[in-house]
Formats: structure tokens, C-alpha cells, sequence
């Protein structure tokens, strides 16, 4: 049997997500294939030809399928790109998405004012998933450490994995705790990318969404402010003097979010907007 040529793969993979509705099927298709051959842009350029042999193809083939099912790319790779490092992704955890990159880049500014002044610092990263933000910050300050919390056992190994791979384990901690339930200790930074969708509008959120990511991570009550309660309630007890909060908020929840942080005698001290233009993050120090 003749062996299948590299661009061919590539057309064929991109004609089948075209003819399934995938709005992103060029790029789809060609990290999947990619991931599949172990080759990239410049190989498919140079060597159009190469053969790819029949495991590959049926390998691609399965994968595609999952694609068409409404699984993402990054999830059938199983891995992510986040602010300069990588990770790996389970089924208790969140893809990481670059909407989430606007925390990283708000709390950049606080975290290098504090490590000049007292020489390290630490974090609390609540509902840490991959460990997505505390693993990207420990990755730009190695005068950092950092605490992961997380509800589910899962989503911590998939965190204490992560930390391993980008080599920052170190100096990162994981907690199983219920939010702030199992905490101890004092914070120079609490951030948190907390479940924050009305529950009602879940069914209505991408099928990549809706059938891939954890539920729990993604429901934030009745009105997609429950966590923001918690944390606004309780993280004053845990910051150290001069302390922050920072989080990622809905792109039309900001004045309430910054409502209930006023409250509970928080000062809004600064705000990011992601990719789309929209406010996606929010930083607090105490009044």
C-alpha cells in the first residue's frame, strides 16, 4: 500500500473539519497533524512529500473524529501553552486560556514592586486548576514561592505535574481545600481565576466547553458572583501587610465584582483588559 504524502495528510485532515462546521480548521488541523507526524510548519514546506506511514493515520483519524465530537485541539494533544511555559491538562482541569494571560500580566508590576522591597514573596493561587498562574509567575520570579489550592485531588496532581515539567516544583505547594477552608498563613498575593458563569447560561457556552471542561470549575451560582463573595470575605485574614487580590472576572461583571470587594474594604487599584479588548482582571489592596 502507498504511503500517504505530508501535504495530503494536511488537506485531507483540513477538509474533514471544514465539512464538520470547524470554524478553526486550518490551524486545527495542522497542529494535529503536527502532533501526530512529529513535524512542523517548516518541514511541511521543505518536505511536502514525506510519507506518513498508517499508524499515523489512524492515529490522525481518531483524532480528528474527537475534534468533530467537540473536543478542543489542546485537549486532544493534552498539553497547553500559557505565558511562556506549558501544561499539561486533565479532565478536573480547565483549559488555560489566553483571555486568563491578562492576570499574569496585572499582577507582573505588584509582584516585581514586592520582591524589591522585601526580597521574596508569596502566593496563594485559589482554584489553581493546571496551576496555570501561579506555575506562569513562579516562572518569571524566582524569588517567589507559591501555594496552589484546589478542590479537587486531580486537578493538584495535574498541578504538582505541571510544576515539575517547567522546573519550579520547588517552590510550589499544593492544598486541598474547599477555598480558603485549609489555609494557613499569610500572602503577599491571593489571584484566582474562580468559576464565575451565571449558572443558568452554562448550557449556552461552546460545545468545547460544555461537553470538556469541569462543570465545577465553570458555574459560579446564580448569578456568577458566589466566589467572589468568599474571597472578598475571607482573603483580609490571609494577606500580610500591603498584601493583594487579584482576579479574573466576566467581561460584564466589573462593576460588580469591584462592588462586593468595596464591601469588604478592598480598594480597586488597577484592571487589565484581555485580547478582546474586554476587563478581564481585577486588583485589590486593602482599604
Amino acid at each position: 500500500m502507498t504511503m500517504a504524502r505530508l501535504a495530503d495528510v494536511h488537506k485531507q485532515a483540513r477538509d474533514r473539519l471544514l465539512g464538520a462546521g470547524i470554524e478553526t480548521a486550518a490551524l486545527d488541523a495542522r497542529l494535529l497533524v503536527e502532533w501526530i507526524t512529529d513535524t512542523d510548519q517548516l518541514e511541511s514546506i521543505r518536505n511536502p512529500d514525506r510519507p506518513i506511514d498508517l499508524e499515523a493515520n489512524t492515529r490522525l483519524d481518531l483524532a480528528l473524529t474527537r475534534r468533530m465530537n467537540g473536543e478542543s485541539v489542546h485537549r486532544i494533544i493534552g498539553k497547553r501553552a500559557f505565558f511562556d511555559i506549558e501544561l499539561s491538562l486533565s479532565r478536573e482541569t480547565l483549559e488555560p486560556r489566553p483571555d486568563t494571560e491578562a492576570i499574569v500580566e496585572l499582577v507582573l508590576p505588584f509582584l516585581r514592586d514586592r520582591i524589591t522591597e522585601l526580597g521574596v514573596a508569596d502566593l496563594l493561587d485559589l482554584g489553581t486548576g493546571t496551576g496555570a498562574i501561579a506555575l506562569a509567575l513562579l516562572n518569571q520570579f524566582s524569588q517567589l514561592r507559591a501555594v496552589g489550592i484546589d478542590i479537587s485531588l486531580e486537578a493538584l496532581d495535574t498541578a504538582r505535574e505541571n510544576a515539575q515539567l517547567n522546573g519550579v516544583s520547588e517552590r510550589f505547594a499544593c492544598l486541598h481545600s474547599d477555598w480558603f477552608s485549609a489555609a494557613t498563613g499569610r500572602y503577599d498575593l491571593i489571584v484566582s481565576n474562580p468559576p464565575y458563569i451565571r449558572s443558568a447560561d452554562i448550557e449556552g457556552l461552546q460545545r468545547e466547553v460544555v461537553l470538556h471542561d469541569p462543570v465545577r470549575a465553570l458555574d459560579g451560582g446564580e448569578d456568577g458572583l458566589g466566589p467572589y463573595r468568599i474571597i472578598a470575605a475571607q482573603a483580609g485574614r490571609y494577606l500580610r501587610q500591603g498584601g493583594a487580590v487579584a482576579v479574573e472576572i466576566g467581561f460584564d461583571q466589573r462593576a460588580d465584582v469591584e462592588a462586593i470587594f468595596v464591601a469588604s474594604d478592598f480598594v480597586l487599584k488597577a484592571a487589565k483588559t484581555d485580547i478582546g479588548g474586554h476587563e478581564r482582571a481585577l486588583l485589590f489592596t486593602a482599604a
